[in-house]
């Protein structure tokens, strides 16, 4: 039984949990405001994650370590001194950037080297390496070293780096083990979540999830989907995958996604989402509704007197129209990538409280229906 995790409630698969941290509770299931190098792109600050009704921030490991540098950000008090932000804070652990942006990479047991997108320089990381980066930092929750093989990789490449993975994460733990027992670190309460891979071979998948709920973590993630496989492969390997994970502790699907894609992982008993996608597509234009997604750089927009959502409460719909953040985007003024950011988190993280509110009614099942069904009939193509 987790030390931290309450589960309050379930509704079918679907958790309402709270998870206690020394930096505040964490209201499941919940989404993570995406800020890579300790902001949310888009001109948004920590003061207005708190007006929006931000839970979490999640940093990332990697792009922090080649600048600033971790080693700065610890000196300087770490993250959430550096960024005045007060609440709970999760860093990926930069496997994910080390197999997706870097080149000339070298995979062995021992880490990854490989160079550096910036300038070029090797870097050495593994899973001694990746905790220290994170201790440095003073996240709240860190997660774990690991490989993410390609969701079409074959079936004996996925086999072996899923392998090493699991001994990778058990390299983890001891690190943080003996991080957390230092005096001078600067969050002895850091959390660690290990991560499931497996591609979408469900078998795979399955013993790998029995293998890490073994060794008694603060959570875990399913790591390895919304990277090139469909929908239906994400919502089958979760439908196989979750069953085998503990209940009584939180579950997080990274990299995950669009309003439908999180309503269908809360139903299949995920926890914690995060993704880039309001803050990007709010950069272009591009406002979630419950009516779907729409472009404000469309003419139709000329004219239109009336706010993103009627009934929203974000800073952008309380006091502007879509004919003028329009003209922002057309004028190329930064105010206009800053509101439609504002106003896609607040979505965002309204649309969490509303899940939280129906499984706590008891009527889940039925909210999810009604969501999808409005959201994608009248989705903006």
């Amino acid at each position: 039984m987790s030390r931290n995790y309450k589960l309050i409630r379930t509704d079918g698969r679907a958790k309402r949990g709270q998870l206690e941290t020394v930096h505040g509770t964490i209201h499941t299931p919940v989404f993570m405001n995406v800020g890579t190098v300790a902001a949310i792109k888009g001109a948004v600050s920590t003061d207005d994650l708190r007006t929006i009704g931000t839970q979490v921030e999640l940093c990332n490991t990697y792009h922090l370590h080649v600048r600033t540098g971790d080693e700065a950000i610890r000196k300087l008090g770490g993250l959430h001194k550096f960024m005045n932000w007060d609440r709970p804070i999760l860093t990926d652990s930069g496997g994910f950037q080390v197999f997706s942006l870097a080149t000339l990479r070298k995979i062995k047991e021992e880490g990854v080297t490989f160079r550096s997108h910036i300038d070029g320089h090797k870097i050495f990381m593994g899973p001694e390496e990746s905790m220290q980066i994170q201790s440095n930092l003073g996240s709240t929750i860190a997660m774990a070293f690991d490989e993410c093989p390609s969701s079409r990789a074959e079936r004996d490449y996925v086999q072996a780096s899923v392998d090493r993975t699991y001994r990778w994460l058990v390299r983890c733990r001891n690190k943080m083990a003996q991080l957390n027992s230092l005096p001078d670190t600067v969050n002895r309460d850091q959390m660690l979540f290990g991560i499931n891979q497996g591609a979408v071979f469900d078998d795979i998948r399955i013993e790998h999830a029995k293998q890490i709920a073994e060794l008694d973590l603060d959570g875990y993630a399913i790591g390895g989907l919304a990277v090139g496989e469909t929908h239906e492969e994400m919502y089958r390997i979760l439908d196989s995958t979750v069953p085998y994970l503990p209940q009584d502790k939180p579950v997080y699907l990274m990299g995950v996604g669009t309003p439908v894609n999180i309503v269908e992982g809360v139903y299949r008993g995920v926890d914690f989402f995060d993704c880039v996608y309001p803050s990007r597509n709010g950069r272009h234009g591009h406002a979630y509704t419950h009516r779907g997604k729409i472009n404000l750089n469309n003419a139709r927009f000329t004219f239109d007197e009336t706010p993103i959502e009627e009934g929203c409460g974000c800073p952008a719909c309380r006091s502007f129209t879509k004919a003028y953040i329009h003209h922002l985007f057309k004028a190329k003024e930064m105010l206009g990538m800053r509101l439609l950011v504002l106003h896609n988190l607040f979505f965002y993280n309204h649309l969490m409280e509303e899940i939280r509110d129906a499984i706590d009614g008891g009527r889940y099942g039925q909210f999810r229906n009604d969501f999808i069904d409005l959201y994608e009939s009248e989705n903006e193509k």
